[in-house]
């Protein structure tokens, strides 16, 4: 039965796509003794049958993917995938991930209320992602009323942390989000014996020690494991983000329908003054995303961004983006975090 017990490192690599962290980004995490995190949004972005087939060249590429973070792991730590309850695939990506021995799914980008119902009798590992204590309350009711089932752990966001952030863009913007440290405190009243990770604004060993001595578990990484030799990113990707002061971040509105946090690049500032960036072929990957209304096709910005293009791509990141670098292994991270 996977347990918890398998991570040496309290460390769990957060989920960065579009390609951002795969196989080789997760496998070297796990083998390090920390969970490594696979994120399985448009993660067939590569294959030849992307725009004609997407569903079946994500199984393909997510398979693929779970099989080199297994190889490179060697058996150690765990390995995860991360899925967007707002991406039209995320149910069939856990029972593809499911079927192919995933040892955890972290789920949020809304709330995963389903979850529970596709990894029936499978010995895996699930977690919500919140951002408040309600949230989390709501989770492990509607987990235990409905599917008789309760999160292995909890993983709370931040309004520090990249990518999509689970607060109003109100809060975002003039600074009212509720303190992670106080999140912490609502999440453990909530649900005391539940094994809680903290993320955003996390860099050093001293925060790790400083939340975990609050009662969190452990926590979630993700900007400063851009900057490994094991990023699947390309090179141009990891450049852009360890050449990037803190400055440079800012907080954008996602098509999928959330606020996030960003580099600050020609194309978000074109968005900004409302030029649309509609997509040339749209697979209808967002939920919420109506390709006639979007002002951006964030598949496209976000494979722009993993191939290095500044111009038209999108770089989610946390808010210490500005200390990322230099470039490093993850052999070496993990033991500085240790």
């Amino acid at each position: 039965m996977k347990t918890l017990d398998s991570m040496s490192v309290p460390v769990i690599q957060g989920g960065m796509g579009i390609g951002i962290s795969m196989g080789g980004l997760a496998g070297a995490v796990a083998a390090e003794g920390g969970m490594g995190v696979i994120s399985t949004a448009n993660i067939g972005f590569r294959e030849d049958d992307f725009y004609t087939d997407t569903q079946e060249a994500d199984r393909r590429a997510l398979i693929r993917e779970i099989e080199k973070a297994r190889e490179i792991s060697g058996g150690r730590g765990l390995i995860a995938i991360n899925v967007m309850v707002a991406t039209t695939n995320a149910w069939d990506m856990v029972e593809v991930a499911v079927s192919h021995g995933i040892d955890a799914v972290i789920s949020g980008a809304g709330l995963p209320l389903e979850l529970p119902a596709h990894v029936v009798g499978a010995d895996v590992l699930i977690a919500p992602i919140v951002s408040s204590g309600k949230a989390a309350r709501l989770m492990c009711k509607s987990w235990a009323r409905n599917h008789d089932r309760r999160p292995d752990f909890i993983v709370i966001e931040g309004s520090e942390a990249g990518g999509h952030l689970g607060f109003k863009e109100e809060q975002m913007m003039d600074g009212t989000a509720d303190p992670l440290e106080d999140i912490l405190k609502d999440v453990l009243e909530v649900a005391p014996d539940i094994p809680t990770f903290v993320a955003g604004g996390v860099f050093h060993k001293v925060d790790i020690e400083r939340l975990m001595n609050l009662g969190a578990a452990g926590v979630q990484m993700a900007t400063r494991f851009i900057a490994t030799e094991e990023c699947d990113a390309t090179q141009g990707f990891k450049d852009i983000i360890i050449g990037a002061a803190g400055e440079d971040a800012e907080i954008i509105i996602s098509p999928v329908g959330m606020p996030g946090r960003a580099l600050k690049t020609p194309l978000m500032d074109r968005v900004a003054s409302g030029q649309r960036a509609g997509a040339d072929k749209c697979i209808g990957c967002i939920r919420t995303c109506r390709h006639d209304t979007t002002p951006y096709c964030i598949n496209r910005a976000l494979i722009n961004a993993y191939y290095g293009n500044y111009e038209e791509g999108l770089f989610f990141c946390g808010s210490n983006v500005g200390k990322v670098g230099p470039m490093t292994t993850v052999k070496k991270l993990m033991k500085e975090l240790r």
